[in-house]
């Protein structure tokens, strides 16, 4: 049985274009692995506890900044079953006008960091896909910073969309 998946990046929006993205990755069968959120006994100061796959990613996350001269992680957040990234695109490249698909600097940054984790964890930590949201303004920008920073309070009181 063949699967009609629906397109998840924007289409005819060129992500080479100079800007910001949110980006959410989840975990293979959004699997509990990287991380805890601990602190429930103290829900005003909720943090992240790394397990050991959670240091191959935020190890990996701070390699991209160092590998890609023109996308860098501005902010980001390894959460229990999955991660996000507000990623800062100054990409010099242009896509092409006229392709009936854009470049895709974005999905390609995202394939790059999803194949060194699980090459350095030694399994399959992420599933197919990403969600993305193209930063429009600031009040977007500073909404999505806040988000990062609230996500573990979040996940704590279960109001966490991708809580498990």
């Amino acid at each position: 049985m063949q699967l009609n998946r629906k397109p998840t990046r924007l289409q005819n929006y060129d992500y080479n274009q100079n800007g910001f993205y949110f980006i959410t990755i989840c975990t293979k069968d959004r699997q509990c692995l990287p991380t805890s959120v601990v602190g429930a006994d103290d829900p005003g100061s909720p943090h992240i506890e790394l397990k050991k796959s959670g240091k191959i990613v935020e190890n990996n996350i701070n390699k991209m900044n160092e590998i890609y001269a023109d996308i860098s992680v501005e902010s980001f957040v390894i959460m229990p079953n999955h991660v996000h990234l507000l990623v800062n695109s100054s990409c010099s490249l242009k896509g092409s006008p006229r392709s009936s698909t854009p470049t895709n600097q974005i999905s390609k940054f995202v394939a790059a960091f999803k194949k060194f984790t699980e090459k350095e964890a030694g399994f399959k930590l992420w599933q197919r896909g990403f969600h993305d949201h193209i930063i429009r303004n600031e009040e977007d920008y500073l909404y999505h910073i806040q988000y990062i920073t609230e996500n573990p309070t979040k996940w704590l009181i279960g109001k966490d969309e991708y809580y498990a």
